[in-house]
Order: C-alpha cells, then sequence, then structure tokens
C-alpha cells in the first residue's frame, strides 16, 4: 500500500493499462450481444415460433376445425398464444360501384382478437379490431390486400376509407405491416369474428389455428397439436413446420456464443500480459527500495507479499474501472445503433474477479523475482 501511495502516477498508469484490458472484455462481449439480441428480436418479429394448422383438404373446401380450437391449441404447455382465422368465402369489393365481375381474390377472414399477437405482426396505419368493435363491421387490411385495394393508410382524422363486402359496407380500422411469414394474413381482409357471424353469415368454425410457442419447444407443441385438435383422427390435421427462419437464428446463436468466448479469452490474455509487463517493470525500478527493505531486515516473505498485495490491488482497482468505462461503451454504442442493451452477467460480474485472478497470477513471478534479489544486488542496482 504505502508503494502504491508514494508513486501516484505510476500506479494511475498501471491502473489504466489493466482497466483498458478490462474494458474490452466487456466491450467486446456486450456490443456482439446487443447486436445479437436486436438480430434475433428480428427474427423473432417474423414468427419464427409459429405454426399453422388446418383441416387436410377434402375435396374442393377446405374442412373446418372445431369451434374451440383456438382455445383448445392454447391449453399446450409451451404455448404463448393462439388464434383463430375462417374463411367466409366473400368477396371484397373497393366500392359497391365496382360489380361482382370486379371484385379481388382476396380472401375475406374471421379473425378472433389474439391474432396479431399470434403471428407477431403490428399496424402499420390506424389500429386493429378489438373487443369493442369486434362485433361491428369493421376491417383491417393485410398489407398486400391494402395495395390491391388501393388503400395504404388510414387517416387519423377525417373520414376513413370502406369496402364492400357482399352486402355490407366495411370500414377501415387499419392497414397491418407486412409479415413475410405469413403470407396468408398479408394477402387478406380480416373482419371481427362476431361481425362476420352477424354480416356474412359465418358458422363459426375456424379453418385455421395459428400457435405461438417457446422457441425451444416448438418441435414438442408440433408434434402435439393435431392430435390436440382434432383427438378422434390427427392425421387428418396438417400443421406447417418450424420456420427456416428459426434454425438460422439457432445457428446465428450458436456462433455469436463462439465468438464472444473467443474475444473473450483473447482480451484476457491481452490483460494478464499487461499486468505482468507492470509488475516486471515495477521490479526493475525499484530495485534499491528492495535492497534497503532487505538491508533494514525484510524478510523474503515479506517482499513477495508486499509486490503480490500490489499486482491485486492494482487489478482490483483496474477491474472496477474497467467494468465501469465498458459498460458506458456498450450503452453508448448500443443507443446509437438502437439495439436493446444486453451486456453478460459474466462480463460485468466477471471482470473485476478475472483483473483480481489475472492480477495474482501475473504478479507472482516478480514478487518472487523480487524476494530473491539480496540487500547487495539491489543496492547496487543503477
Amino acid at each position: 500500500m504505502i508503494g502504491l501511495r508514494t508513486r501516484k502516477l505510476r500506479a494511475v498508469l498501471s491502473a489504466l493499462g489493466i482497466s483498458l484490458g478490462i474494458a474490452t472484455v466487456v466491450v467486446v462481449t456486450g456490443i456482439p450481444a446487443s447486436g445479437q439480441r436486436a438480430l434475433m428480436d428480428e427474427l423473432t418479429a417474423l414468427g419464427t415460433n409459429t405454426l399453422r394448422a388446418q383441416m387436410a383438404p377434402s375435396g374442393q373446401e377446405p374442412v373446418p376445425l372445431p369451434e374451440a380450437s383456438a382455445g383448445m391449441a392454447g391449453r399446450i404447455g409451451p404455448v404463448t398464444a393462439s388464434a383463430a382465422v375462417a374463411n367466409t368465402h366473400t368477396r371484397v369489393r373497393r366500392s359497391d360501384l365496382v360489380g361482382d365481375s370486379a371484385s379481388s381474390d382476396l380472401a375475406v377472414l374471421a379473425t378472433s382478437l389474439g391474432l396479431l399477437e399470434t403471428v407477431n405482426g403490428r399496424v402499420a396505419s390506424g389500429e386493429y379490431i378489438t373487443g369493442s368493435t369486434q362485433a361491428f363491421p369493421f376491417v383491417v387490411l393485410g398489407h398486400v390486400a391494402a395495395g390491391r385495394l388501393g388503400i395504404d393508410r388510414v387517416p387519423e382524422t377525417g373520414e376513413r376509407p370502406t369496402v364492400q363486402i357482399g352486402r355490407t359496407r366495411f370500414t377501415v380500422a387499419g392497414v397491418l405491416a407486412p409479415m413475410p411469414l405469413a403470407p396468408d394474413v398479408e394477402r387478406s381482409v380480416l373482419v371481427g369474428w362476431d361481425a362476420a357471424k352477424a354480416e356474412l353469415g359465418f358458422d363459426g368454425r375456424p379453418t385455421v389455428v395459428y400457435v405461438k410457442a417457446r422457441e425451444e419447444s416448438i418441435e414438442a407443441v408440433r408434434t402435439a397439436l393435431a392430435a390436440t385438435l382434432h383427438p378422434e383422427a390427427p392425421g387428418k390435421v396438417q400443421v406447417s413446420r418450424p420456420s427456416d427462419a428459426l434454425a438460422a437464428k439457432r445457428a446465428t446463436e450458436s456462433s455469436f456464443s463462439a465468438l464472444l468466448l473467443g474475444r473473450a479469452g483473447v482480451a484476457l490474455l491481452v490483460g494478464g500480459v499487461g499486468v505482468a509487463n507492470t509488475m516486471v517493470i515495477s521490479v526493475l525500478e525499484r530495485r534499491r527500495e528492495i535492497g534497503l527493505r532487505r538491508a533494514l531486515g525484510a524478510t523474503r516473505g515479506q517482499i513477495r507479499g508486499q509486490f503480490l498485495i500490489e499486482a491485486v490491488l492494482l487489478s482490483a482497482l483496474g477491474g472496477l474501472a474497467g467494468t465501469g468505462l465498458g459498460v458506458v461503451a456498450v450503452v453508448g454504442y448500443a443507443g446509437l445503433r438502437s439495439w436493446p442493451v444486453v451486456i453478460p452477467v459474466a462480463a460485468v460480474g466477471g471482470g473485476v474477479v478475472a483483473a483480481v485472478v489475472v492480477g495474482a497470477v501475473a504478479g507472482l513471478y516478480p514478487s518472487i523475482r523480487a524476494s530473491r534479489l539480496t540487500p547487495t544486488q539491489a543496492l547496487a542496482a543503477q
């Protein structure tokens, strides 16, 4: 401690070198981890954890599922959300002035309230159907359907556009953002479940059930879904396989993990070399001090303890400062890139511990070397 207080500038510079090494550990793990989380969030938003189930085709018309299908699917343990849609077999037109022959081939789907959450969709303009509006003549347009109908957005104020479905005029409540992994929804006009029953003669039986589950259990949910929806004949239920984007996401996670471990190891190695170099130079610079202490009766054990304690203290101080510096750098960089801030706990908690361990190991040789100097050798050093 006395050596550190009497040589404050050297101690500060030594701790600075250590702190930069530990800051590097935090930065090279935190920034890639934040980038990884941003990428994973983008892939998840596509719907990598979503499954689609429907009855196998029988003839020309799709066979409907049981009315309670969405609720039945939601009772599967790893399922986090479920929703149902049903083809109402009606046509949509931009206006009632357009004849039936000019109507679009867009599907008009009755939808339950949880669809948007289940398929990881979002509204680009306007609003989605809610519990208070599902019984009224409101529609939400998929991204592709909106383009075909010439309605790209819903004004916040003023009169909203309308479309003609059957004999009923529906007000457009919202337009959905693109959903590449849910093309059926993109090309559809969505009507509230109760409104479809009241206005379009819908019988309440869904044709497609969407399920969102925890990604690590998606394969197990796929296996159980058919038997859950149709216990008597599960083979008649078609369930989509997990998206290829999920496989890409898992491969990316594995690659990132290996990369982070490699970078952290290199950064720790560099930090250890810096600590060892600092302590060796300290021994060379303080030979006369070592000789004087030995001449005054200090034992080799005391000399070893002095230099080892100094190495540990410098490393601990540098580790604390480096961890804080690294966290600030990660937060700043992630903010500039609009990424979620992810700082691995191991990098923060292990930064100081790693610094102390590396400092102790790196300071061991210099402390032993200092203790082996005889008083005459040390005092004679220039």
